[in-house]
C-alpha cells in the first residue's frame, strides 16, 4: 500500500487494516490505506475553504529536506507535521539506531526552530528538565535558571530510562506549556513541542510511561528498521562521507517558520467538521472502552486528539473538511497509546493495533 501524503487528492478507499503511515508497527510494517473520495461519505456541508497551496507546499518540502539526512521515515515526517500542526507532543518508538534522534534534529533544523536535547537518564533529576533556583551570593537572592524545556522543540532522548519522578517533570508543560517553581509560573515558548524517543519497553532498564503521561502525547509514531534497499541506502552516504553530526554539509536547510506555522495552524482551525463525523470519532473512542480485550479504553482527551488530527490531514490533503477515512487513518497513532490491554488478552497475542483494527471494522461508518 502507498504511504499517506498530503498530495494526494483524491484518494480511495481499502480495507480498514493497514494503520496510517506514521506508525506502522516496527514488527509488521503497515502502511495506510488511501482514503475514500469525500463525495462518498458525510461531510461538513460542502468544500468550505480551499487550504492554502502556498502554505501546504512549504510544508511538503520538509519530506525532501529531512530525506538528505535521513533515509526513509517518509511516514513518521508525515506525523511530526501533523503534530505541528496540532500543537502536540509526539513519542517516536524503534530500537536503538534506527535515525529517531537525526530525525527530530534535521526537522529542527529545516524549521528553524530554537532545539535543545536532553538525554534522559536514571540519575536525571526534574530540575535538570525545567530549571531551578540557584542561590546568587553577590546579590544573596535566588534567581531562576531556565532548563532545557525552555525551547521551541524539546527532544526528550530515551524518555523511558529515567524514573518516574522525573518523566513527570514535563507533565505541566505538556499539558499548561508552563513550568511552576517555588509557585510562580513561567510561560514556556511558542510554539513549544516535546518530541520523546523510547526504546520498547520490553527492553531492560526501561521504566514505562504512566498512562497519564502517555495521554499527554498527541502521537505515538512507530520507526521500523529500514528495508534492504534503503539500509544499502544508508551505507553508500555514509562511505560517500555523511556525517550525522554536520547537517549543514548535507544540504539541510530552512525551508519554513514559525511563522508559516502559525499561518498553517489558524487554517487547520478552519477546518468543517460535521455532526455525523464527529459522531463517528466519539463512536470509535466509545468502542474501546467496551472492548472486552482492554482495561482501559480511550479518555475525551484522546477524542479531542483525534479531532485535532484528523482535521490536519484533512487539511494537508487539501481539504477545508474532514471525512471519516480521515478519522480512520490517524486512529492508530492518535490512539494506540491511550489503550491499555488486559493481561490475558496480551498472553493470547493480542495487541494494542488488532483491537484499534477491530473497532474500526465494527463502528458503522456515516455516509
Amino acid at each position: 500500500m502507498t504511504e499517506p501524503t498530503w498530495q494526494q487528492q483524491t484518494p480511495t478507499t481499502t480495507g480498514p487494516p493497514a494503520p496510517p503511515a506514521p506508525l506502522a508497527p516496527a514488527q509488521a510494517p503497515a502502511q495506510p490505506a488511501p482514503h475514500a473520495a469525500p463525495q462518498q461519505h458525510a461531510h461538513a456541508g460542502g468544500a468550505g475553504f480551499t487550504p492554502s497551496a502556498q502554505l501546504r507546499e512549504s510544508l511538503a518540502t520538509l519530506r525532501a529536506e529531512v530525506g538528505k539526512a535521513v533515509v526513509g521515515q517518509d511516514a513518521a515526517v508525515t506525523g511530526l507535521v501533523i503534530a505541528l500542526l496540532c500543537r502536540g507532543h509526539v513519542l517516536l518508538e524503534g530500537v536503538p539506531g534506527v535515525a529517531k534522534t537525526l530525525l527530530v534534529r534535521t526537522l529542527s533544523t529545516a524549521l528553524a526552530l530554537d532545539t535543545k536535547r536532553v538525554q534522559f537518564t536514571p540519575d536525571l533529576m526534574p530540575g535538570d528538565v525545567t530549571g531551578s533556583l540557584v542561590y546568587d551570593a553577590r546579590t544573596a537572592e535566588f534567581s531562576f535558571r531556565e532548563g532545557p524545556v525552555f525551547t521551541n522543540l524539546l527532544l526528550a532522548d530515551e524518555i523511558n530510562r529515567t524514573p518516574p519522578k522525573t518523566q513527570a517533570s514535563l507533565l505541566e508543560a505538556m499539558e499548561e506549556r508552563q513550568v511552576s517553581v517555588d509557585g510562580t509560573p513561567r510561560p514556556l515558548p511558542d510554539p513549544f513541542l516535546v518530541i520523546a524517543t523510547q526504546n520498547p519497553v520490553e527492553y531492560e532498564g526501561t521504566y514505562p510511561l504512566p498512562e497519564a503521561q502517555l495521554d499527554r502525547f498527541l502521537l505515538k509514531l512507530t520507526l521500523p528498521l529500514p528495508e534492504r534497499d534503503q539500509e544499502v541506502e544508508v551505507l553508500r552516504r555514509h562511505a560517500a562521507g555523511f556525517d550525522p553530526r554536520d547537517l549543514a554539509a548535507a544540504g539541510v536547510r530552512r525551508v519554513t517558520d514559525a511563522a508559516q506555522l502559525a499561518q498553517a495552524r489558524a487554517e487547520v482551525a478552519r477546518v468543517q467538521i460535521s455532526h455525523e463525523v464527529l459522531g463517528y470519532a466519539v463512536d470509535v473512542c466509545r468502542a474501546t472502552r467496551q472492548s472486552p480485550s482492554l482495561s482501559l479504553g480511550v479518555s475525551p482527551r484522546g477524542a479531542t486528539a483525534l479531532l485535532a488530527t484528523s482535521r490536519a490531514w484533512a487539511w494537508l490533503s487539501g481539504r477545508g473538511y474532514v471525512t471519516p477515512d480521515d478519522v480512520k487513518a490517524l486512529a492508530h497513532p492518535t490512539l494506540r497509546h491511550r489503550v491499555q490491554l488486559r493481561a490475558e488478552a496480551e498472553l493470547e497475542g493480542v495487541t494494542a493495533e488488532s483491537v484499534l483494527d477491530t473497532v474500526l471494522a465494527a463502528v458503522p461508518v456515516p455516509r
